[in-house]
């Protein structure tokens, strides 16, 4: 494909949120990558400019690779519908929802897709710890509308769920406890329609955490996952149900866990996963064919119909 075809592109990095630096990894990648492939693409990170000059820089899509709150949120993608410029994935709604881990469980509960139990927590509401240990046993403790595993942690006794609570209500006012599952952990790449191979995440850290994800060298991946044909393509019909109840489209990723007994459980669906060339959607687009550079170029093509 003919890289001018797409005009002046910015490729949206940085950002304010918790994610900042794993959006600048993701962006520079993103920005490499379409500028090999002859776009006229320049980097813009809307926590050091005024997004209005996108305008004045005579942009004319926009390649959002911004994760985390106010690029995943629904916040920026408003904004460009303001401005009247395309973008890549997901609109205003799906990223708004896809974000928020607490409605995304109802969401699911609703349309009986497997997921594990939960309750949500208001900051600064009542709770009774000790009853919510003794129902749940270990529980999963996740920022509501927080990505990258950041203020996430397991609690299996009163003090530890005190603590993570704590840590996690610096991050969000709502925080998801989600029923802990232990087991196989995987993930399904969403690009135009399509699930791509499964991944399957292996890590001694206990969970598929921040660390895990960025900083340390023992995480390993499969893909395609050792799954069978049937529940390879049984986690790839429940991620595009999924993807598609919240509204998520273009590209993307969801996460999901099987326990000991088999049993899968979708865990969240990610509108702007990472992009690095590391990242598990150029994984899964690598064993569908795909180099990065072709993966980037899809994603900004999906913007030329809007």
């Amino acid at each position: 494909m003919n890289g001018q075809k797409f005009g002046k592109v910015a490729v949206l990095m940085g950002g304010s949120s918790a994610e900042r630096a794993v959006s600048l990894n993701s962006g520079k990648a993103v920005l490499s990558a379409l500028q090999s492939a002859g776009v006229n693409a320049f980097a813009f990170d809307p926590a050091e400019r005024n997004l209005f000059e996108l305008k004045e820089c005579d942009t004319e899509r926009v390649f959002i690779a911004l994760h985390g709150r106010g690029g995943e949120d629904g916040t920026v993608q408003g904004a460009l519908e303001f401005l009247e410029l395309p973008y890549t994935g997901s609109g205003v709604l799906g990223s708004a929802l896809a974000m928020d881990k607490a409605r995304c469980k109802e969401l699911f509960r609703s349309r009986n897709l497997p997921t594990a139990n939960f309750i949500a927590l208001e900051k600064n509401s009542e709770f009774d710890i000790e009853k919510i240990i003794h129902e749940f046993g270990a529980v999963m403790v996740k920022p509501s509308h927080e990505g990258s595993s950041i203020g996430m942690a397991k609690a299996a006794t009163a003090a530890e769920l005190e603590t993570a609570l704590e840590d996690a209500f610096k991050y969000d006012d709502i925080v998801l406890l989600e029923q802990w599952i232990s087991g196989r952990e995987f993930t399904v790449t969403m690009l135009a329609g399509d699930a791509l191979p499964v991944i399957e995440m292996v890590t001694p850290r206990g969970f598929y955490d921040y660390e895990a994800k960025y900083q340390v060298n023992s995480t390993e991946y499969f893909c395609p996952a050792d799954l069978s044909q049937k529940d390879t393509q049984y986690l790839q019909q429940i991620s595009k149900l999924a993807f598609d109840l919240v509204g998520a489209t273009g590209w993307g990723r969801v996460d999901i866990m099987q326990d000991s007994d088999n049993q899968f459980y979708i865990l969240e669906v990610n509108t702007v996963p990472g992009m690095t060339e590391k990242s598990l959607v150029p994984m899964s687009a690598k064993a569908n064919g795909l180099s990065f550079e072709q993966l980037v170029v899809n994603i900004l093509a999906q913007t030329l119909g809007k």
